[in-house]
């Protein structure tokens, strides 16, 4: 396809993250992500020998990657999930910014998909598809443009902001019981993303994606994929180093809830058969 004709990006930047409590850490790398329109994702790659949505490649969009079933289309997912949860079909492009498949492997921690409306003009929902390590597991949270929580003033600058409940267990090192606070700008020549971790009103954590869109062409993937040949290897390594320094911290590690219920369920168990034994 034609590159002047894209809507498809490259976003190249950094993430950083902050921890505040118990103990102070934070870390940044520097990263790029494809931001790809679910309706060029067949033909987005055809001038790449490097990448491609059909078929085996260094650099590899998989449906099988993302959310909903794999036997539909990703753009009729997404569709089909933001109707379910707010009652509003998005009625314009659909756009995703996320890791590929690298030398076959891939892990990535949250993935956006951009709903806009059919002018292409304002985001109408934002789906975030949050990955976990090592369980395997993922959610997604759908937010609506139209439930911001931004203020007046922040929603003429294109801010939206969200505070969802959180319903997956991501980091051991960070208990369930927190508050969020996530803003988002649409996505144009920057795109930006704040996360931020409250516990009992007080910030513990938060994290920040800041990037440069960047025109996506044969020669600008070949380079990005020079410049960062296994980016999401190096986002699965970064994720258990930086876990390793928080447990030299003694950051309190925190087990995925299920094996929190597998264990006050054995112990009331135990305590039956004792309770069995002694009668």
């Amino acid at each position: 396809m034609n590159s002047g004709e894209l809507k498809s990006a490259i976003y190249k930047g950094t993430i950083h993250h902050r921890r505040f409590k118990p103990a102070p850490h934070d870390f940044s790398y520097r990263m790029f992500m494809l931001y790809l329109d679910l309706g060029e994702i067949e033909h987005v790659f055809d001038d790449s020998r490097l990448f491609s949505s059909r078929k085996k490649a260094i650099a590899e969009f998989r449906r099988t990657d993302h959310l909903g079933d794999p036997e539909i289309s990703l753009d009729m997912a997404v569709r089909d999930l933001v109707e379910q949860e707010t009652g509003r079909r998005p009625d314009g492009p659909i756009r995703l910014l996320t890791h590929l498949r690298y030398f076959g492997y891939v892990f990535n921690p949250v993935s956006f998909y951009y709903c806009f409306d059919s002018e292409d003009q304002e985001l109408q929902a934002i789906v975030t598809e949050v990955n976990n390590t090592p369980w395997g597991e993922q959610h997604c949270y759908v937010l609506s443009a139209k439930h911001s929580e931004a203020s007046e003033l922040q929603n003429r600058q294109g801010l939206l902001k969200f505070s969802p409940g959180k319903e997956m267990h991501v980091s051991p090192f960070m208990p369930m019981d927190i508050d969020y606070d996530w803003r988002f700008k649409a996505p144009a020549q920057k795109l930006g993303v704040h996360m931020t971790n409250y516990k009992e009103q007080e910030k513990i954590f938060d994290a920040t994606l800041r990037l440069e869109r960047k025109t996506l062409t044969a020669s600008s993937l070949a380079r990005s994929l020079g410049s960062f040949p296994f980016i999401t290897l190096k986002v699965i390594v970064a994720i258990h180093w930086q876990a390793f320094r928080l447990w030299l911290k003694k950051v309190p590690f925190h087990p995925h809830p299920s094996l929190q219920i597998e264990s006050a369920s054995q112990i009331e168990t135990n305590a039956d058969l004792q309770e069995d034994r002694s009668r």
